[in-house]
Order: structure tokens, then C-alpha cells, then sequence
């Protein structure tokens, strides 16, 4: 979305103007929203502009500091070990390449193509603040470790 005064533009399917009319206009960031923001409108109600947020993978229910049950096996085997250690090490806690490297005992730029790789795979997302950059794990990243999980028996 741009403020281009006195506009709101915002990305939306098709071409549509709302009005406010001194109304007001009451945004509602949400998790379910994809892509495009969408637009409540009801005449005896201020307008509405729901809009996608970041999704942050620990919203899903992955709790950082379970052990996936099998990422010494299947997931290494699918990813290598090391890289394998790099994501589990994400899903316990965000982290920047600096800690994932003191983590896992490897070097910095090893620690920082391993997560270039997952990034590029969709297990974990990177977002830069100022100098650091701090990678955790993607909703896809928390279903590959999630799913490595034993189920139990029924």
C-alpha cells in the first residue's frame, strides 16, 4: 500500500474507488489474509481495509526447543546433515548467521550459505535490521520439521 495524498492506494483484484466521506477507515492486519487486501464495506458501518501481515511461523504452533524427532535421519538425509542442523536450529529460535554458526560449531559463511539455500527453499525467512539479519523458520520450514515428528499410536 502507498499514501499518495490524498489517496490510499492499495493493490486489489479489480479497479474500485471507496470513498470515506469523513468517515474514517478502520485497517485490521490479519493472518489469514493473502496476498491483496480486501475491503468490508457496509454503508452503516466505517469502512474496513483487512491486510496481510508478515506470517511469523511460531503463530502456527511450532514451539521453538522441541526436538524434531527425526532430524538426525530423514530430514538430514533429505537436506545433509548440516543443513539439516541449520534449520532445526532456526526452528528452536530465530537466529542470526553468527549464532547458527557458534551453534553448530561451523563458520560464518558456511552458517550464511546453508541458510541462503533454505531461504531459496522456503524453510526459513531472513528479514535485515540494520547490520544484523535474523533468519526463523517458515510455516513450510515448521511442517517438514513438524512433520518428522513421531505420531502416536492409536
Amino acid at each position: 500500500m502507498s499514501w499518495q495524498s490524498p489517496v490510499l492506494l492499495s493493490p486489489y483484484p479489480e479497479d474500485y474507488d471507496l470513498h470515506l466521506g469523513g468517515r474514517g477507515l478502520l485497517l485490521v492486519p490479519s493472518f489469514f489474509c493473502w496476498r491483496t487486501p480486501v475491503t468490508l464495506i457496509n454503508p452503516e458501518l466505517p469502512p474496513v481495509l483487512v491486510y496481510p501481515v508478515e506470517r511469523d511461523p511460531h503463530w502456527l504452533g511450532h514451539h521453538p526447543g522441541k526436538t524434531p524427532a527425526c532430524g538426525d535421519r530423514a530430514v538430514a538425509a533429505l537436506l545433509g546433515s548440516t543443513r539439516a542442523a541449520v534449520l532445526d536450529t532456526v526452528g528452536r529460535a530465530p537466529a542470526t548467521t553468527k549464532e547458527i554458526a557458534h551453534r553448530l560449531r561451523i563458520s560464518a559463511p558456511s552458517a550464511s550459505e546453508h541458510a541462503t539455500i533454505l531461504r531459496g527453499a522456503g524453510l526459513i525467512a531472513t528479514r535485515r535490521s540494520g547490520n544484523t539479519v535474523l533468519h526463523s523458520l517458515t510455516p513450510t520450514g515448521a511442517a517438514l520439521l513438524d512433520g518428522c515428528r513421531p505420531r502416536p499410536h492409536r
